[in-house]
């Protein structure tokens, strides 16, 4: 089945991975494979990869000749033949001159099974044209993130100098954002500046607002902003990305994971860094009631009643601590809530 998954990988852009094409060779191939028969399984896939371009309708020609080519490649690497994989992976775009999907998968494959191998400088040459060849299919994402877990560890700067190269070329493409987000991440974890990779983390909600990453840049830029001594500039990034929950529900679309984050945030760094205790008990307050299932609602209730407290409402306070009492009677928060002065 796992091959079978990868034609589907390789055929996003398709509707019907599901439904497996109609060619004889395709299941005598997987049926030889699952026995063990390697020589057996590549005739087949072989001969699917004559015959695969003659099914109809041409969605279905596609998915079956995207099999039959990714599943010769993954029978050799299965049987531990990782040079003849390889080589048989690195031989595929030029086969697949139709099908970018599939020909970015073959690539991605192959340079995988090159970094396994220790041939560093062919595995880079490999994710590198799945980056720069295929930007607009998914897998140049997949390749882009492993360019990033090895390349952190072995010349960061250089890495970043080359994400760098990319941005402007690459901006119109669908891996754009996660070209901004790798250097973003580099800026901060290796290259240790924390107000770069913070620009880095804004540019992404403006330049590719439909982005996955996007609340998650958010997330981070605000995180750094207050790293960097700026809670004010948190404060904005937080709101930006709490207000996409009302874009959210009135479009029945997701929520982010980070928004009951972002709104016990806010409050915090209302409070202790913009000494704002009626914005922030406001933020606290809304935690539940927006949140309703957040893990987090005790956490919002004792930093309600600290908030109370320092305000001078002891018996705002002392109703806080009540509730999280009745609601959460295990919390980590009800021994420092007796801190508080409360019955």
């Amino acid at each position: 089945m796992a091959r079978r998954a990868r034609a589907c990988i390789a055929s996003l852009a398709l509707a019907a991975c599901s439904a497996s094409p109609p060619l004889s060779e395709l299941t005598i191939a997987e049926q030889r494979a699952d026995r063990g028969d390697v020589d057996g399984a590549l005739a087949a896939y072989r001969a699917a990869q004559g015959t695969c371009r003659a099914v109809k309708p041409v969605r279905r020609a596609r998915a079956a000749c995207a099999e039959a080519l990714l599943g010769e490649g993954e029978v050799l690497e299965h049987a531990g033949r990782i040079q003849p994989a390889i080589d048989a992976y690195l031989a595929m775009p030029a086969r697949a001159v139709d099908d970018p999907a599939t020909a970015a998968v073959a690539l991605d494959r192959a340079g995988e099974l090159l970094l396994r191998d220790h041939q560093v400088v062919p595995a880079w040459t490999a994710l590198w044209r799945v980056v720069t060849d295929y930007p607009d299919e998914p897998t140049a994402s997949d390749a882009l993130r492993t360019l990033l877990r090895d390349g952190r560890r072995r010349d960061p700067r250089a890495l970043a100098e080359e994400l760098s190269a990319l941005l402007t070329p690459l901006a119109e493409t669908e891996v754009a954002d996660n070209l901004v987000w790798s250097l973003a991440d580099l800026n901060e974890h290796e290259l240790d500046n924390a107000a770069a990779a913070r620009a880095l983390y804004d540019r992404i909600p403006v330049d590719t607002p439909a982005s996955g990453l996007r609340d998650d840049a958010r997330w981070h830029a605000a995180r750094l902003s207050r790293a960097l001594h700026d809670p004010a500039g948190a404060v904005t990034r937080l709101r930006a990305l709490l207000a996409t929950r009302e874009v959210a529900f009135g479009a029945g679309s997701y929520f982010s994971v980070w928004l009951d984050d972002a709104q016990l945030a806010l409050g915090v760094i209302l409070r202790d860094d913009l000494h704002d205790l009626r914005g922030a008990a406001a933020a606290f307050r809304e935690l539940p009631k927006d949140y309703p299932a957040s893990i987090l609602r005790d956490d919002a209730l004792y930093e309600l009643a600290v908030t109370l407290r320092q305000a001078g409402d002891r018996a705002g306070a002392c109703a806080a601590v009540a509730a999280l009492a009745r609601s959460f009677a295990d919390s980590k928060h009800l021994a420092r809530a007796r801190e508080l002065g409360c019955p």
